[in-house]
């Protein structure tokens, strides 16, 4: 197998002291220009500049990694849900580096974040890349995925190559794949039944939906990006919000390259799909779609529609405009993939994403096939 998921291995990153230095000192001056309190920037330049001159690298501050955590999600530019980034809760795990601890840490990571269905945003920030010390990662797009998914094949393949038994049952959660620091082989770990809660799917007027079998998980814990804050990379810092339902009925359940599953709902509820001019693929949608949000309702778990999601980013544009920051936007990420032009972010233009933005959730770059004794190259 040829395994090219970027985060197949730590990067071996060459450390800039200058370009450190420089992200260091705009990320400082960022901080105290929006935290008063937080005393001359000078001086803690000074102290930065010190350390990186010693280390190669720095330390931040508890309050500094926090601040930097919620300013990544605030300039996301793909995210819909940023009203709430300051709402973001911030776990300081820079000390854990062992694939033991990393694991054990994301399955709380789940639990707080569940929180009995009234989901919680939060984010756990594992071992920063140092100077000849690698930090771990996570090779997972998402701490939860189904075997079953298509996108899943190669993590799956990737498991069963380091011994996992499993992937032969449908929404069977995938174990999770922890990359060390060293160049040692991913380690999989079985996700424990209490750190995942999953939302059977039925629907509000046609009982036998729940005869399709479809679920869901409830959180939406992405894991393949690094967190970048002041030139200080974090290769494992799993983040989540809750989930918006068009991510789940339209994209999840409903891409052809995903479950593909707007046949099925299709036949179920009797549509005409001789012809594409039927419109059955939007009756379906619209169907699935409507499923899964009464299902998380009716199973007291956070979810929100893309109408009220549309309208709650056009208040936090408002927001970001009183306090005269710029909010860089994708906007083929932020319209739904259902009804988008009846939905209240479509007729406007934004300010752009821009690459060089920091502090921000980077995709990491390429690496090499893993270091896995059982994997071809």
């Amino acid at each position: 197998m040829h395994f090219s998921d970027p985060s197949a291995v730590p990067r071996r990153r060459v450390f800039d002291r200058d370009a450190v230095l420089a992200a260091a000192e705009v990320f400082v001056r960022q901080f105290a220009g929006e935290n008063p309190d937080a005393g001359d920037p000078a001086r803690r330049i000074a102290q930065i500049t010190a350390e990186v001159h010693r280390t190669g690298t720095y330390e931040h501050t508890p309050a500094e990694l926090a601040f930097g955590a919620r300013v990544a999600w605030r300039n996301s530019a793909r995210c819909i849900g940023r009203l709430y980034w300051n709402n973001l809760t911030v776990r300081d795990l820079r000390q854990v580096e062992h694939p033991d601890d990393v694991a054990e840490h994301c399955f709380e990571h789940l639990r707080l974040a569940t929180n009995g269905g009234r989901i919680r945003p939060v984010i756990s920030v594992f071992a920063p890349d140092r100077p000849g010390r690698p930090g771990p990662m996570l090779l997972a797009e998402q701490l939860v995925r189904y075997a079953d998914d298509p996108r899943s094949a190669e993590r799956v393949e990737l498991a069963k190559e380091l011994g996992w038994k499993g992937g032969e049952t449908p929404f069977e959660v995938l174990p999770l794949l922890v990359q060390p620091g060293s160049r040692r082989p991913p380690e999989f770990y079985e996700v424990p039944e209490d750190a995942v809660l999953e939302v059977p799917l039925t629907h509000p007027r046609h009982p036998g939906f729940a005869g399709l079998d479809l679920r869901w998980y409830a959180v939406p814990a992405v894991s393949d990006m690094a967190l970048e804050i002041g030139g200080v990379v974090y290769p494992a810092a799993p983040f989540n919000g809750w989930y918006m339902g068009t991510e789940i009925g339209s994209r999840n359940l409903g891409d052809a390259d995903r479950y593909d599953r707007l046949p099925a709902v299709a036949e179920l509820f009797g549509l005409d799909t001789s012809s594409e001019r039927t419109l059955w693929r939007d009756r379906a949608l619209v169907e699935l779609n409507l499923a899964v949000l009464h299902s998380y309702e009716q199973a007291g778990v956070t979810i929100a529609d893309h109408h009220t999601e549309s309208t709650r980013f056009l208040a936090h544009i408002a927001r970001e405009d009183r306090r005269g920051r710029p909010v860089p936007t994708d906007w083929s990420w932020i319209v739904p993939p259902l009804s988008g032009s009846a939905t209240a972010v479509f007729h406007r233009y934004y300010d752009p994403p821009d690459p060089d933005l920091r502090p921000a959730f980077i995709h990491r770059e390429p690496a090499p096939p893993p270091v896995c004794p059982h994997v071809r190259a």
